[in-house]
């Protein structure tokens, strides 16, 4: 049993050496498991590293996991694979009846508790709780002896919700969030990784969950290896949050005082970095290796030279910036051979850059994939659905009933809806006069006919399609008028659906899509009906019995559809990668594009405290309770993230940012732009 640290900078082979190494154990003949642990999105891409280094040889030694994947082995081997999971929604929907029956005893969050989304806050702080093992019986004895009274009162009723959501989940769920907690506590009864080596890989930081699994491998592998970004392993000199490996350099303390406590050996680590020749990533250029040496080095040694692998554009708008990328990405294939599989963008904001990427890429024909989790809240089957709900909570407003069906998705012809649309609006249609007996008979909302008939024909027409579109809703009505069972309104909305028929709509629109080339769409579509379906699912095993209103359900359906979102794998290989700072690492680049390097977007401006503030956080800290980083400490971590945005890519460095956003007003370079220019004057 023994611990074996891995580090050099970025760039110097880290991911190579594990892999190299795993390669040499089973080319020795070596007979014991050999496992590859990183993090969940990098999973694919280190099996196809690894399956790259054994030069297509297959093996049953070798295993890529990540600390979820390792959960459901173990549980597979010795219990537990059996329980009934609950996911964020079902989780929320929980946490949302319980804050329903706690509000009035809230003090502090008397009014949050009021919000939408107040329910989604607390699921992800009991989340972070667990993560970082905080139990409520933890929370009273900090609560106990926190001196601040405003916090003791959040704690109070921040606990009060845990405490009762763990009550209730007991006897029937597991919650997926105690997954490692449990792992670390199984792994003892396990045998596949008695005498295993193990390799961990990618990670810059721990949660306690995960250093309890990493404690309880490293009492059954053989050896433990640890592959680190940073310098040094322990700085002689003390060193803060300001550091840019300061959150490396806090983990590998931990790690060590954890082989300490526990007796394991600490092998001579493997240094990487060699101080007279560029580190691996970067052998064809030394100006990237330059950068990653001197960025974050005080004093920066200069680079005299003009750059040829370096680059920086000033564009006068966001437009002209994704245009100028287009070119220069156009330029590179064509006059130094690169695929587009070589090619990354990323941007510190995917959501101001994403249409226009869509548009400008399209219209210079480069093939592209945009690596986000998708919101499925605004796509069109869940927005017809919630518009229905609103018809009956907003009595049949105009903006509810044509939003319903612009969906496209209820089976009345788009002409149709026009027509209807413009005598509603010129007649001053709402209410109840949509679903009167008596025909509408307003001539003065018709245009001027000349000819004689005209005007009954095209009111008959208005009629019948008001009729085709009430129908439908006035029988859902029907179904779920007053509080009625959750199970019931749930067994109507599908009835709805069938009722007009939107499942075989679907299908054909996803066949349509497929056939004109628009992949990632139509996989889109095809999993929302799933979600629409499972979300049902859940409602009613979590709380089918219990009685509500169609306004409160809406509620509870809307939040738990935002805790969905959709995935998609690249429907070809030789795309441009377009992602984000958090997912900037994933496929070896050659040629990194960073867009939108404005001040406030890399980095960024960074976001708010949530229902615990930084002093609250802070205080927990002192006190001895553990959790996720303040804001502060935050900002901080991120010059991490943009140290290892820079230094992805191998041959290429482009960075770009506009003078003014689509609303004409200005906008300042980042401070990267600045420290990148007095390295390379």
């Amino acid at each position: 049993m023994s611990l074996k640290f891995i580090y050099g900078r970025a760039g110097s082979g880290k991911s190579r050496f594990c892999l190299y190494d795993m390669k040499s154990r089973i080319e020795a003949g070596q007979k014991n498991k050999l496992v590859l642990l990183v993090p969940e999105q990098y999973s694919l891409q280190a099996e196809k590293n690894l399956v790259h280094i054994m030069e297509n040889k297959g093996t049953l030694q070798a295993d890529v996991l990540s600390f979820k994947r390792m959960a459901y082995r173990v549980f597979n081997e010795v219990g537990g694979i059996t329980s009934s999971y609950l996911n964020q929604a079902s989780k929320c929907m929980i946490i949302y009846r319980i804050i329903e029956k706690l509000k009035d005893s809230f003090e502090v969050y008397s009014l949050a508790s009021k919000k939408q989304g107040f329910a989604n806050e607390v699921c992800n702080l009991i989340t972070e709780f667990k993560r970082y093992n905080v139990t409520p019986e933890d929370l009273n004895i900090l609560r106990d002896n926190i001196k601040s009274e405003a916090l003791k009162k959040k704690l109070t009723e921040l606990n009060a919700v845990y405490t009762e959501y763990e009550r209730q989940i007991k006897e029937k769920y597991r919650d997926a969030d105690d997954d490692l907690t449990i792992l670390a506590k199984k792994l003892d009864a396990s045998k596949q990784f008695d005498g295993a080596e193990i390799w961990i890989d990618e990670f810059s930081g721990f949660t306690p969950q995960e250093y309890a699994v990493i404690t309880a491998l490293l009492k059954k592998a053989s050896r433990v290896n640890i592959s680190f970004c940073t310098d040094c392993l322990q700085d002689d000199k003390c060193y803060d949050c300001t550091d840019v490996f300061y959150s490396v350099k806090k983990a590998i303390n931990k790690l060590m005082k954890i082989a300490g406590e526990n007796g394991i050996d600490i092998e001579k680590p493997v240094i990487l970095d060699k101080n007279d020749e560029p580190p691996y990533r970067f052998g064809n250029s030394r100006e990237i290796a330059h950068l990653e040496k001197n960025f974050f080095a005080f004093p920066c040694g200069k680079y005299e030279e003009p750059t040829k692998d370096i680059s920086l554009f000033s564009s006068v708008n966001v437009f002209a910036e994704i245009e100028s990328t287009a070119r220069d990405i156009l330029k590179l294939c064509r006059d130094r051979g690169f695929r587009y599989r070589d090619i990354a963008v990323i941007c510190g904001n995917l959501d101001i850059y994403e249409s226009i990427i869509r548009a400008v890429f399209n219209e210079y024909g480069i093939a592209y994939f945009i690596d986000k989790n998708r919101d499925i809240s605004d796509h069109p089957l869940l927005r017809m659905i919630l518009s229905m709900f609103e018809i009956f909570t907003n009595n049949w407003s105009y903006e509810a009933v044509f939003r319903y069906l612009k969906s496209n998705l209820t089976g009345i012809d788009r002409s149709d809806i026009d027509i209807i649309e413009n005598y509603v609006l010129a007649a001053g249609i709402r209410g109840s006069r949509w679903t009167q007996d008596e025909d509408w008979k307003y001539r003065g909302a018709l245009p001027d006919r000349r000819k004689e008939g005209e005007d009954s024909d095209i009111l008959a027409k208005i009629n019948k399609t008001r009729r085709k579109i009430i129908h439908p809703l006035i029988e859902f009505r029907k179904k779920t008028k007053g509080a009625v069972k959750n199970r019931e309104i749930c067994t109507a909305l599908y009835e709805f659906l069938c009722d007009i028929n939107v499942h075989n709509r679907l299908e054909d629109l996803i066949n349509k899509l497929r056939e004109q080339g628009q992949i990632n769409l139509a996989n889109e579509y095809s999993q929302v009906w799933n979600i629409l379906m499972e979300v049902m699912d859940k409602i009613v095993e979590v709380s089918g019995d219990e009685k509500m209103t169609v306004d409160k359900f809406a509620d509870i359906f809307k939040m738990a559809l935002s805790e969905y979102k959709i995935g998609l794998i690249p429907p070809s290989l030789d795309q441009v990668i377009v992602g984000n700072l958090e997912r900037s690492k994933s496929h070896e680049v050659k040629a990194l594009y960073i867009i939108g390097v404005n001040d406030g977007i890399f980095p960024s401006k960074g976001s708010d405290e949530g229902l615990l503030s930084d002093s609250d956080r802070l205080s927990m800290m002192e006190n001895g309770v553990e959790i996720a980083s303040d804001t502060r400490s935050k900002a901080f971590e991120e010059q991490y993230m943009i140290y290892t945005a820079l230094t992805s890519g191998s041959d290429y460095l482009r960075l770009s940012y506009s003078i003014a956003d689509s609303e004409g007003k200005t906008m300042r370079p980042s401070i990267v732009i600045q420290r990148i220019t007095k390295i390379f004057p």
